[in-house]
C-alpha cells in the first residue's frame, strides 16, 4: 500500500517555548510565525520546524510528549557556511562538534538547543555530497 505523504513539518514540544523559538530564529536567521503564545513555527524553504508548549501535549493525548527528552532525532538544517554559522554562536550554545568534514562529504556542526535536542548545521562540500542534494 502506498500513501500520498509529505513531510510537513517536525514539532518539539518545550516547556518554554520563546527560549526555543528564540534559539531557532538566531541559529536560522528565519523569524517565526506565533499564532499563539503555546505554538510557533520556524518555516524555512525545506521544511517547517514547530515549536509547542507542553500544555498542547493534553491535545494529543495527556503523557504523549515530554519535554527535553529527546536522545534520538537530530534536527537538521541546510546552511551556506557552517564555520560562519559557529562564528556567530554565542557562548550560551553547546557545542557538540565544531565544524567538521564527514567522511560522506558534508562539512557539519553539530549543536544542542536550550532542551538538549541534537541540531545538525550542514553544508555539502564535496561533488559527490552536492550531487545528492541536486
Amino acid at each position: 500500500m502506498t500513501h500520498d505523504a509529505s513531510l510537513a513539518s517536525v514539532r518539539l514540544i518545550t516547556a518554554d517555548v520563546e527560549r526555543l523559538t528564540g534559539f531557532y530564529e538566531r541559529l536560522t536567521g528565519v523569524v517565526a510565525d506565533r499564532p499563539s503564545p503555546e505554538f510557533a513555527e520556524v518555516r524555512t524553504p525545506g521544511g517547517t520546524l514547530a515549536i509547542g508548549s507542553t500544555r498542547t501535549v493534553g491535545l494529543f493525548g495527556p503523557g504523549s510528549a515530554e519535554p527535553a527528552s529527546n536522545r534520538t532525532a537530530i534536527v537538521e538544517f541546510r546552511v551556506e557556511d557552517v564555520d560562519a554559522v559557529h562564528a556567530g554562536l554565542d557562548d550560551a550554545v553547546e557545542v557538540v562538534t565544531p565544524p567538521t568534514t564527514m567522511p560522506w562529504g558534508n562539512r557539519s556542526l553539530l549543536v544542542r538547543d536550550p532542551d538538549g535536542t541534537l541540531v545538525n548545521c550542514f553544508a555539502p562540500v564535496t561533488a559527490e555530497a552536492r550531487a545528492r542534494i541536486a
